[in-house]
């Protein structure tokens, strides 16, 4: 028995994709931005905070890390509810991937400021920088370019991961191919196009940020 294969069915609803692609990247460059502040805000937080504020922080750490993605974006959308926090698929979905970013980017960034050496510090003191000066422009920004190459790949793991949101109806990539192949019944095609779009946008996202990164994050 042959199988015909029908591209053609899928490609036809490409303005389905173009959306699903477009609300990809909207998520994962959000959850990214947000991501990473949080990120460096708490990686502050466990290399030099109080001992209350690390204890606080490294258990956000582990509960995010230990914990699969998806129960993750369920308790957000389906549990807070239950407390009278309601929220759209949407925001449900950026609150995971930044949740879930920023406790990964912590530990990577943490690495990275672990690894500074300590005379770069006092001698950045000696010149009279206060401690907020000393972290952004002496500690952070070679801590950021000795853990860029990990922060990209947890990045764009991050946005494959996206395709969990739409579990919860979030109209990214892998939605609208599920709902394309709903229609036509082409779900092979439907997939294997989908896939080809999620190597594209990462092998994409990955070296634009490894191109921009050494140039407008953290210099040359």
């Amino acid at each position: 028995m042959g199988i015909e294969f029908d591209f053609g069915a899928v490609l036809g609803q490409w303005p389905l994709l173009v959306r699903g692609v477009l609300w990809t990247l909207g998520l994962t460059a959000i959850a990214t931005v947000i991501g990473m502040v949080v990120g460096v805000a708490c990686a502050w937080a466990r290399a030099s905070g109080p001992a209350w504020l690390r204890w606080i922080v490294g258990s956000y750490v582990e509960l995010i890390r230990n914990t699969p993605f998806i129960v993750q974006l369920f308790f957000i959308f389906f549990g807070l509810p239950a407390a009278g926090f309601k929220l759209s698929p949407e925001v449900a979905s950026i609150i995971a991937m930044v949740m879930n970013l920023g406790a990964y980017a912590t530990e990577i960034i943490r690495a990275g400021i672990e690894a500074t050496p300590r005379g770069q510090i006092e001698a950045a003191v000696s010149l009279a920088l206060n401690k907020v000066q000393v972290f952004m422009r002496v500690v952070l920004p070679p801590a950021m370019k000795k853990v860029w190459p990990a922060m990209v790949s947890q990045i764009i793991i991050v946005m494959l991961g996206s395709a969990v949101c739409s579990q919860i109806s979030t109209e990214e990539l892998s939605y609208a191919a599920n709902l394309i192949q709903s229609r036509n019944f082409r779900a092979f095609e439907a997939f294997i196009i989908a896939t080809v779009i999620y190597l594209a946008l990462s092998v994409g996202a990955r070296r634009l940020l490894n191109w921009a990164g050494p140039r407008y994050f953290f210099g040359r």
